[in-house]
């Protein structure tokens, strides 16, 4: 019994180095594919990056770190990027015109990106919308927002306020690099900035980390988006969220149902609520303004 346990415990020894033998050999693999995976994944910064024109200068050495790691992060939140890129098909064609009739740079519509991923969001603080207007600032911008209407949800006359904001802020700075971060920091806090560090280029200031990170996100999803192969978001057009046909109807009275008004227009609440989510009640009270209330064609 002796000879046999020590035969067993032999055995069972050599069981236990070749099992660690295996173990090593197999973890020795999976950090090799980890090394091959995050090669894949790495993509050199590029050589001519600039914001509505002017140049970004990424020969400084932080605003080269800065810039990389906006594209490192934002290669690999997958989830988020892969849905801007299909939310883009559809709602830029409805901004890129208003910001080019307004004289406003292209450009600027990727700030509805890294504001609101292109959706109807609210932040913890209220900003709401594609733009993310505070109800304050939207209301200094005749946008209404009452218990029936918030306009900030329109994305139409949203993006036109958010226009008004860029062309104020260019008469203050004259550089719309400056514009982009004011409409993060605000007006004020990027003057008492400039005024406080003798400054007047974003690049130059020291600003509070979401304002620092602001611009070069911006950058940043600009790049992705608009070489999304090269970044290895391989989506072709037909997965893209393509624009909907809708119809208008004008309204200048009050709707005490508007799923009953739905119900008429040959939808139901749930689409009308959809096409128009300024509508934030069950009812409308127009306070003799004129309303248009889209009603989608297709895809219902």
């Amino acid at each position: 019994m002796k000879r046999n346990l020590k035969t067993i415990l032999s055995i069972g020894g050599i069981i236990l180095i070749a099992s660690t033998l295996i173990f090593s050999v197999s973890t020795n693999d999976n950090q090799t594919e980890k090394t091959i995976e995050m090669k894949d994944h790495f993509f050199p910064l590029p050589s001519n990056v600039n914001f509505a024109g002017e140049k970004t200068p990424v020969h400084i050495l932080d605003v080269k770190e800065r810039l990389d790691r906006e594209l490192i992060v934002n290669t690999n939140l997958h989830s988020s990027t892969i849905l801007v890129i299909k939310r883009a098909e559809r709602y830029f064609p409805l901004i890129e015109p208003i910001l080019k009739k307004n004289g406003i740079p292209d450009d600027f519509k990727y700030l509805c990106v890294i504001e609101s991923s292109l959706s109807n969001a609210v932040s913890s603080a209220g900003a709401s919308g594609f733009w993310q207007f505070m109800k304050g600032t939207a209301k200094d911008y005749n946008l209404t927002v009452n218990d029936y209407i918030d306009e900030r949800y329109d994305l139409e006359k949203a993006t036109e306020k958010a226009c008004e904001y860029f062309k104020n802020a260019y008469d203050r700075f004259n550089n719309w690099t400056l514009v982009a971060a004011a409409f993060n920091r605000g007006t004020a806090g990027m003057t008492r900035a400039i005024d406080s560090q003798y400054v007047n280029n974003y690049y130059d200031l020291f600003l509070n980390q979401e304002t620092s990170r602001y611009v070069f996100r911006i950058l940043a999803l600009k790049e992705i988006m608009n070489n999304a192969n090269k970044y290895g978001f391989n989506i072709p057009v037909y997965e893209k969220y393509n624009p909907v046909k809708t119809k208008k109807i004008r309204v200048d009275y009050d709707i005490e149902d508007l799923a009953l008004f739905a119900k008429e227009q040959g939808i139901n609440y749930k689409l009308l609520k959809l096409y128009n989510p300024w509508l934030i009640n069950t009812k409308l009270k127009t306070e003799n303004k004129v309303y248009y209330i889209e009603i989608p064609m297709e895809g219902i």
